[in-house]
């Protein structure tokens, strides 16, 4: 069991994009919940608003689905939760787990998470520290704070790394006769 890697409060994983080294990918995935109440569901999972959230309606574990079309890299699951407006709402063990479908999901990570304020950014990586290629995620919620029933996630992202091709890299040029066709005019 592993503690999560947690970021400074008010750390964006935008910060991320930003570089360009990642991209967030969860649009191109298919989102589904074990339960959900009336109007706190995926939609309030993905709209960026950090004062919206699901709230699950039923037993534990709750489960967060997430499918994609074709086996798809992922680096790094950015998850929000926030203590201080959840609290016994709020998950304090969360299994992440991977594979093609629902029937062969293997778990790669188990986190205890210890009253959370802000993002929590869960690195997917292979026993060789290379980002995994999967078909599916579950985010399950084992256990909430204060033995609460059911959870609240403000927002979830799922990010890919951004890989270089061999199309875009070219030698610099240096000399002034490949410097005046450098740019187009």
């Amino acid at each position: 069991m592993t503690t999560a890697n947690k970021t400074p409060p008010g750390a964006d994983p935008k910060q991320l994009e930003r570089t360009g080294t990642v991209r967030e990918i969860g649009s191109q995935a298919v989102w589904s919940l074990s339960s959900c109440k009336p109007g706190f569901g995926v939609d309030q999972l993905r709209d960026d608003n950090l004062e919206t959230y699901w709230q699950s309606d039923g037993s534990q574990p709750h489960l967060v689905n997430i499918q994609f079309r074709r086996k798809t890299t992922v680096k790094t699951l950015c998850i929000y939760a926030d203590y201080k407006s959840d609290e016994s709402y709020t998950p304090s063990k969360i299994s992440v787990r991977v594979g093609n479908n629902f029937h062969n999901l293997q778990e790669i990570r188990q986190l205890e998470l210890v009253e959370p304020s802000g993002w929590i950014h869960v690195a997917l990586t292979d026993t060789h520290k290379k980002p995994i290629r999967t078909f599916m995620i579950q985010i399950a919620v084992l256990a909430n704070h204060q033995n609460g029933r059911d959870t609240h996630m403000r927002q979830i992202k799922v990010y890919t790394p951004v890989e270089e091709s061999s199309i875009g890299k070219f030698p610099r040029c240096t000399t002034i006769d490949f410097m005046m066709y450098r740019s187009i005019r």
